[in-house]
């Protein structure tokens, strides 16, 4: 099946999608492999606490850099050259991830690290906007469904692998080696062709409806981040959980998250992109007020689970309003919203921190709850496009 994305046909099919599917699970499981290994790269280089998230800024930064600039490189060279590239450092840096013993040498690999897979982000979901308009149906929820998934295989095989006593250059060389056949496996249906549309800037500033879009893309992203870095804190001296249980609160959340993506692209062909943002919203809204506020360890992980579900289909549906837009490019705005989605990200542990401290965790979450309450109150004109 063929469609036209900003002037040039792209024909795309069963393998194409099948392609996107196992890159975003790549992209996934790349990432989620370095968690696992954090604390042995602490140990190895002799630093405290403060210097280690000074080095984690790194991944950030490369993130952040290389992002705006891979719509126009996809647009020149195509999505398929791109992302093999990219996929290629990101193998041939994560076992170095294991060994470098100078912060210095490991803050430049993380900045590459970064910079690879953030590059494979925006790249894969430029090929999926591509994909949804061809099949002329709802598949973005299930792509970033595979993400998650990623993930969670992910952090699981590499701690399985540490436990079963695998040395941690081990472990991250049988994790590349992984990725590298993944990449052989999708490059098939990895697109070819440039859209040649991007223009002469290399840099995607966002401008008319995109700039909402990349503003609600943060919001989620900032709720997502929080949840990562904070819901464990609020188990732990809110509720009184153990802290060996407190990831508990992050597994729930993501648990429900990739379950809701699964799920989503069904939901939104019966019902329409509007509905999801909405009543997705509110549900995400809810399950922090309820998380944060009602004082029981029962009701702050259904909270959670709430969060996860409510959040699970914004971010894709807010990718496919960018690739229908007509104010931008279709690669340029979702480099664009995917930088500003990062952004949130990094953003949320310092924002959500600095609340907690001026007032209290709670009332952070709460805050943010508000703050997907006005995401919900955008779906009308996000999927106006106006």
């Amino acid at each position: 099946m063929s469609i036209t994305l900003d002037g040039q046909a792209a024909t795309t099919g069963a393998s194409e999608r099948l392609s996107t599917r196992i890159v975003f699970f790549a992209a996934g499981l790349a990432m989620a492999a370095w968690a696992p290994l954090v604390p042995y790269a602490k140990t190895r280089i002799g630093i405290d606490e403060g210097t280690l998230g000074l080095l984690l800024l790194a991944l950030g930064a490369g993130s952040l850099v290389a992002m705006p600039l891979t719509g126009a490189i996809a647009a020149r060279y195509g999505c398929r050259l791109v992302i093999l590239v990219a996929l290629a450092v990101v193998c041939a840096i994560l076992p170095s991830l294991a060994y470098l013993s100078s912060w210095m040498t490991m803050a430049f690999a993380l900045f590459l690290f970064g910079a690879a897979i953030g590059t494979v982000d925006v790249a894969i979901n430029i090929q999926a906007v591509i994909v949804e308009k061809a099949s002329g149906r709802a598949l973005m929820s299930g792509f970033h469904g595979f993400f998650s998934l990623g993930g969670i295989v992910g952090a699981g095989l590499v701690s399985l692998l540490l436990r079963l006593h695998w040395s941690p250059l081990g472990a991250a060389v049988g994790v590349a080696a992984l990725l590298v056949l993944l990449a052989l496996v999708s490059s098939r249906g990895l697109l070819r062709q440039g859209d040649g549309s991007h223009g002469d800037s290399p840099f995607a500033l966002p401008h008319g409806i995109v700039v909402l879009i990349g503003a609600l893309c943060f919001v989620v992203f900032l709720a997502e981040g929080a949840m990562l870095d904070w819901s464990a804190l609020l188990l732990v001296t809110q509720r009184d959980l153990q802290p060996s249980l407190g990831g508990i609160g992050y597994a729930v959340f993501a648990l429900a998250m990739t379950l809701g993506r699964f799920s989503g692209d069904r939901v939104v062909q019966r019902f329409g992109p509007r509905p999801i943002m909405v009543i997705g919203g509110i549900c995400a809204a809810a399950g922090f007020v309820i998380g944060a506020m009602v004082p029981s360890t029962a009701a702050t992980l259904l909270g959670f689970a709430l969060v996860g579900l409510g959040c699970s289909n914004i971010v894709p549906v807010l990718f496919t309003a960018a690739g229908r837009q007509h104010a931008m490019p279709a690669g340029a705005a979702v480099s664009a919203i995917s930088t500003l989605g990062y952004a949130g990200i990094l953003a949320g542990p310092a924002a959500i921190g600095w609340i907690a401290h001026m007032s209290s965790l709670p009332l952070a979450f709460v805050m943010l709850g508000v703050a997907l309450m006005a995401v919900a109150a955008s779906a009308r004109f996000v999927v106006a496009g106006r």
